[in-house]
């Protein structure tokens, strides 16, 4: 098995994608979206982090985090969101999916995938390119056809702001404006 070393920076802003166990489409139930949002407060009252993006789509989210300075600690914040969610989630809905036997073992409900996936990013084009990626995304998974269209994005946000144009619908035209990385 390989060794996966995440990447740490203090005060970094990071991309991530968090997926459900088997891909099992819930999040944008209403339960699971007023659920999920309730743990994503919790975590960041607890532990501060400012969230820049995020797109909830049904077995899947994508976000941008922005870390406080002298805080690297994306994990156990992570780690925490899951929690609460899976400990409300279950109270309301139930055990979700059959555990396997590690899971059982582990004590480990069948709501999350185990990891998620991170990416530091690193200059204005690879913070504009995960952006769009984020917004992008329930077009490409072909829930709508353009990004305004999709409920459960920040990106009406950042069409309010002036950095994307209402139309955006990928590649360049209409593409952030203005959005200072850093």
């Amino acid at each position: 098995m390989s060794q996966y070393r995440r990447y740490y920076e203090e005060g970094g802003t990071y991309f991530f994608t968090v997926v459900t166990f088997h891909r099992l489409p819930f999040l944008t139930d209403p339960l699971s979206r007023k659920l999920l949002h309730m743990a994503w407060q919790e975590t960041q009252k607890r532990r501060p982090f400012e969230t820049i993006a995020v797109c909830l789509l049904p077995d899947h989210l994508h976000c941008l985090w922005k870390l406080p300075v002298g805080d690297a600690d994306y994990s156990t914040r992570w780690k925490e969101i899951k929690r609460a969610f899976t400990k409300s989630y279950l109270l309301h809905v139930g055990p979700g999916e059959e555990r396997n036997l590690s899971r059982q073992k582990q004590g480990e409900a069948a709501i999350w995938q185990r990891r998620f996936w991170e990416h530091f990013i690193d200059s204005e084009t690879d913070f504009e390119n995960n952006l769009d990626y984020i917004h992008f995304n329930p077009v490409k998974h072909e829930y709508v056809s353009r990004p305004y269209d999709w409920p459960w994005s920040s990106f009406k946000r950042f069409v309010k702001e002036g950095i994307y144009g209402r139309e955006w619908a990928g590649g360049d035209d209409g593409r952030v404006q203005g959005f200072c990385f850093e």
